[in-house]
Parts: C-alpha cells; sequence; structure tokens
C-alpha cells in the first residue's frame, strides 16, 4: 500500500520548488545540507517551506537513496551509466546504492526496497516479471528501467536509445564502402534492444537490395568470447565475410582477435562496427567504428526521471528514447 500519510499531509518538493522559484533538486540540494547553493537561494527555499507548511522529518530519508539494479556491473557498458546515474544524483541530493540484480526478487523485493526508505529503483538491463511492477505499485515505490530487456508493461517508465536507427545506420555506412557479404553477431534474442538493432540491420540490406537471409546472423551473450567464435568461424569458412556488425563494443573486440588468429587485417580484409561508443571503441587496436549509445545521458535522464516520479510529479512520456548515432574510425574501409 502506498504511503497515504505522506501523501495527504505533505506538500511535495515539487510545490516548495515552483513557490520559490528554483528546481526540484536545487530544493533537495537545500534540504540535504549541500553546499553548492547560494545563500539567498537557501533562503527562498526554506522561506518557501515555510509558506506551504512544509516540515522535512526524519522519515523523509526514502527521499535521499535510490537502488540501482544491474544484471551485469563489470562491464564498461554498466559503469559508463551509472556514471551518469550518479551525476544526476548529486545534482537532486540523492544517494545512489548500486547492487546486482537481486536473487531474491520476489514477491518481498519491493518490500525490502520501501523498508530500507529508497526513493525508488533504477533497474539497468535486467528481466522485470508483471508480477515484479505491481508489487512496486503496490508499495508504493517508483520504477524505472534503462535498455530494457523486456518490457513487462506498456506504461512502466523506461529510458532507451534509438536502437533500430542505430543498426540502420551501421549496416548502411558499410553498405556505402561497397560491402555485400555483411554477418551480424548480435546478442541475446529475447532483448529489446538487440531484437530493434537485428531489425535495423535488416532493413539496411533490404534498402540496398541485398537479400537479408543471405547474410548470416548469430545470437549470444554480449561478450568477448561470442564475438571471437562466431567471428571465427564465419571467416574461417569459404564464404567469409567482407564485414562484420557486432551488436556491442566488447563482442567487436572479439571480433577483432578472431580475425588477427586468421592473419586478416583489420580495416584491408575485413571492417568492423560495433555498438555503444564506449571506451573499449577507443582503445581497441584498430580504434573501433561504432553506434554511439548515449549510456551516461541514459543514466542521467532515468534519474531525473526517478526523482520526479518520487515527489509525486506527472512526467510527459513513459518511454523516452535518447538519438544514437554513427561515430567513424578506423576500423572499416572501402570494399
Amino acid at each position: 500500500m502506498k504511503n497515504a500519510d505522506y501523501e495527504a499531509a505533505r506538500s511535495t518538493l515539487a510545490t516548495v520548488a515552483q513557490l520559490a522559484g528554483v528546481s526540484v533538486p536545487t530544493v533537495s540540494k537545500v534540504l540535504n545540507g549541500h553546499i553548492h547553493v547560494s545563500a539567498a537561494t537557501r533562503q527562498r527555499v526554506r522561506e518557501a517551506m515555510k509558506d506551504c507548511d512544509y516540515t522535512p522529518v526524519g522519515s523523509r530519508q526514502e527521499t535521499r537513496t535510490v537502488e540501482v539494479v544491474f544484471d551485469d556491473l563489470t562491464s564498461v557498458y554498466s559503469a559508463q551509466v551509472l556514471g551518469g546515474i550518479i551525476d544526476a544524483g548529486d545534482e537532486a541530493g540523492l544517494t545512489v546504492v548500486p547492487r546486482r540484480f537481486p536473487d531474491e526478487a520476489g514477491p518481498g523485493w519491493a518490500s525490502r526496497v520501501r523498508s530500507h526508505g529508497r526513493a525508488g529503483v533504477l533497474v539497468v538491463s535486467a528481466v522485470l516479471e508483471p508480477e515484479q511492477v505491481e508489487r512496486f505499485d503496490e508499495a508504493g515505490v517508483p520504477l524505472v528501467v534503462i535498455d530494457s530487456i523486456n518490457l513487462p508493461r506498456k506504461n512502466l517508465t523506461s529510458i532507451g536509445a534509438t536502437n533500430f536507427n542505430g543498426g540502420f545506420a551501421a549496416t548502411e555506412h558499410l553498405v556505402q564502402l561497397g560491402h555485400r557479404r555483411i554477418a551480424h553477431v548480435a546478442g541475446p534474442p529475447q532483448m529489446a534492444c538487440n531484437v530493434a538493432r537485428l531489425h535495423g540491420y535488416r532493413a539496411a540490406l533490404e534498402q540496398a537490395g541485398i537479400d537479408p537471409h543471405s547474410n548470416p546472423v548469430e545470437h549470444g551473450l554480449f561478450t568477448y568470447e561470442t564475438g571471437f567464435e562466431r567471428a571465427r568461424a564465419w571467416l574461417a569458412s569459404a564464404e567469409r565475410p567482407t564485414a562484420i556488425f557486432a551488436g556491442c563494443d566488447l563482442l567487436a573486440l572479439g571480433v577483432i582477435e578472431a580475425a588477427r588468429t586468421l592473419g586478416l587485417r583489420v580495416p584491408e580484409d575485413l571492417s568492423i562496427v560495433g555498438f555503444d561508443d564506449s571506451h573499449l571503441a577507443e582503445w581497441s587496436s584498430p580504434p573501433l567504428t561504432t553506434i554511439h549509445q548515449p549510456l551516461r545521458e541514459m543514466g542521467a535522464l532515468a534519474m531525473r526521471t526517478l526523482a520526479r516520479l518520487a515527489e509525486r510529479e506527472t512526467i510527459e512520456s513513459h518511454h523516452v528514447e535518447l538519438a544514437t548515432h554513427l561515430v567513424t574510425r578506423q576500423s572499416t574501409a572501402r570494399l
């Protein structure tokens, strides 16, 4: 059940912010004692709190922490998303508590989060069941997902990227370089982002008059090993592809290593495009042509959205996709 006493008896931070003529994050900073607020602004906020009878108490700790749940906490992808979450959390006066997706993510998960006084939960690239979402609703705990694997409910608030456009742009780039045998090594087939990238890949091939089913597609985990194993099998065949679109930068690094072990040069013998534009893309040899996915921005927007939901604000859209774009480096060349 939602915290009815809190909702009925207290003005929201949004009320205070409107009265003081400042943003909600600024009000949060004043409440939490942040030093980066001018004395004049701090005074206006305090006067607005007094005017609307807003009195913070110990139970307001629920608005000070956010639990961020990752399926994988060790990846470069997760690190960049988390960086954006932390930055936005600092601005809003919210403390981030990162953790792996809980093994006990059953009926008691939402109750545990509520009992710990969390303002809400961000779930990054993990599978959510409809029952879990319902439990968070019942507990009155705001929930936002980032780069969701699945959407158990249409109006579940989610932040993602234009994965279809990214898959299309990656493949179109290779087509424009003269490639026709373009393979695609993808992530798990059940992931929504992966499906969108695959559809973009196929659409670009069809637009170029290439039968998408004439080029190989393999699914696996978003790992270096998957990229290496799938690419090595393709590149050792008589009809090897001249280009490979990898579903993430880590897969692309595995592809590069597979080519090296077979004596193939990148990009002279094989062109490779990744996806994410993580730090790995700049560090690879050669530097990787890839699709830029705004990972930090996705994390920051998700945190700002969650902060608004925690203050019972109405958001404009339940699903937002940030733009992707092609970043050309040295792993692709004209055929």
